[in-house]
């Protein structure tokens, strides 16, 4: 960009930062809220992130670009990060934040010869990482905005995620849908079933609700479609599986029109209160005050059990109480509450 300045065009440099995104769909919903901060700054942000993420950031305002990669959750890819980082470097990055402690995503940064490379210690990434930062606050959101943020900085105001559903889509959307009230269930959890809500716990609100004229709609990734059909099956009323059906920016246009969601703690969870939608937030094996979904419209069912949160995928003491114990009734009280 340039401005004429007595007669002489003068070029205004904007910052340029890499942002290096989390890899999975609840930290990067999560991740808007640094982008925010990052904009009031006025500066360019871009993204490197799994290819499935691309639909997720075309419906945050603040990114200019989204750089895809194809390389596997936990696969090093060492040729492939090392010819990543070589092709960003004409991008002239002043400044490079990497979101996952893993030394792997330090990668790619380093390569491109970005000079000032931002990010906590995690697995020992001195030389990766030159901007290091030893103190985490206690929730995720807190985490990925402080690293934005000088190191001395002694407040983090956090700004709440807040996605924008295609346009385009959504006049389709309201075509093709009755526009009555809707009830969103995201019963799936991709880390496991310590954090999901019983299916016939699902189908008794599925249920009522339908008895009060609403119509139903389950959402998920295809490998929660069974859990969607075992809910039609327990229910034995007409609700509409979207499981598997759908993109995830599909899904978050979806949401967008819905009255109300109920979720377990998932990436869904996270789109919906990114949607500011009325959302009851269940949760059993995860820490609600670690990852809380982050909008004013969210209530949080959480029994803090002895046990709980153990961050396991299964319940190691085979009883799921801290899930089981929060009864449809409550969770109806709720929905009746917004």
């Amino acid at each position: 960009m340039s401005i004429l300045w007595n007669g002489l065009h003068l070029r205004i440099v904007t910052t340029a930062i890499l942002i290096i995104g989390p890899s999975w769909v609840g930290d990067m919903v999560m991740a808007q809220s640094l982008f925010k901060v990052l904009k009031q700054a006025d500066v360019n942000i871009d993204v490197l992130a799994p290819t499935w993420s691309q639909g997720l950031l075309q419906r945050m305002p603040e990114v200019r670009h989204s750089i895809s990669h194809s390389i596997e959750h936990g696969q090093l890819g060492w040729g492939a990060r090392r010819r990543m980082g070589q092709k960003l470097r004409s991008q002239a990055y002043q400044q490079a934040i990497i979101l996952p402690n893993s030394w792997k995503s330090a990668l790619i940064p380093f390569w491109a010869k970005i000079p000032r490379r931002t990010g906590y210690r995690g697995e020992m990434r001195y030389g990766l990482v030159n901007d290091m930062r030893q103190m985490k606050p206690p929730r995720t959101v807190e985490q990925f905005v402080a690293l934005g943020l000088p190191k001395n900085a002694q407040k983090i105001d956090v700004p709440n995620p807040r996605l924008n559903p295609g346009d385009v889509a959504l006049q389709r959307l309201k075509l093709e849908y009755p526009q009555v009230p809707t009830l969103a269930l995201c019963p799936g959890a991709e880390y496991g079933p310590a954090k999901c809500w019983p299916l016939e716990y699902y189908a008794t609100v599925v249920k009522q609700k339908k008895a009060e004229g609403w119509q139903i709609w389950i959402f998920g990734s295809e490998k929660d479609a069974p859990l969607g059909r075992e809910i039609q099956s327990l229910a034995g009323v007409e609700c509409l599986n979207l499981c598997g059906k759908t993109t995830l920016p599909e899904a978050v246009d979806l949401l967008s029109l819905v009255s109300a969601v109920i979720s377990n703690d998932s990436g869904l969870m996270h789109v919906a209160a990114a949607l500011d939608k009325p959302l009851i937030a269940l949760y059993g094996s995860s820490n609600p005050g670690m990852t809380p979904p982050l909008s004013t419209h969210a209530r949080v069912l959480s029994l803090n059990l002895e046990c709980s949160p153990c961050y396991q995928r299964t319940c190691p003491l085979k009883h799921l109480k801290c899930l089981r114990d929060i009864k449809p009734a409550a969770v109806l009280e709720l929905l009746k509450e917004d």
